[in-house]
């Protein structure tokens, strides 16, 4: 599939007389198809020119994690449990944009409540706990990207 959308890429530029280059980023992966045009074929024609193809990751972004009060921070002998994401996709905190999250760090949460959506392919998928205990770290901004196993809270069971 991704073949076929790099080849697609690859036409686009070569049919294009005012396109040289196409840069896209997605899911930390970047693609940059460049069109290199030698001295002597200025015109329309394209039959010499040569494309070079660059795959790389995206360099990482810097997180800067909200200050979590003094009196949530977790006992250093007890472990935590991390919710996960079970699959790729948008993280939500809140069921819309605007209202109140479903849980905030302090909350003690039950098995089957809740925490959070994950939206993949359009579809809201309602992430719920399967642990008893107190959410000591949200792990996720609002709204960003998540991969399946990323962990989406911190708890510390009951």
């Amino acid at each position: 599939m991704l073949e076929s959308k790099i080849r697609k890429l690859i036409r686009l530029l070569e049919e294009s007389d005012s396109i040289s280059e196409i840069e896209i980023s997605s899911w930390g992966r970047r693609i940059r198809i460049r069109k290199n045009l030698t001295e002597n074929n200025h015109t329309n024609s394209h039959k010499n020119s040569t494309q070079e193809l660059v795959l790389a990751p995206l360099p990482a972004q810097p997180q800067v994690a909200a200050p979590q009060p003094a009196a949530v921070a977790p006992a250093p002998e007890k472990k935590l449990v991390a919710i996960k994401s079970p699959m790729v996709g948008t993280f939500y905190r809140a069921p819309a944009p605007g209202a109140k999250p479903y849980i905030e760090v302090g909350e003690e949460i039950k098995p089957g409540q809740v925490v959070c959506i994950v939206e993949a392919m359009k579809l809201m998928n309602e992430i719920e706990s399967e642990v008893n205990g107190r959410i000591v770290k949200v792990c996720v901004e609002n709204a960003q990207a998540v991969e399946f196993g990323q962990d989406l809270f911190l708890v510390e069971p009951l």
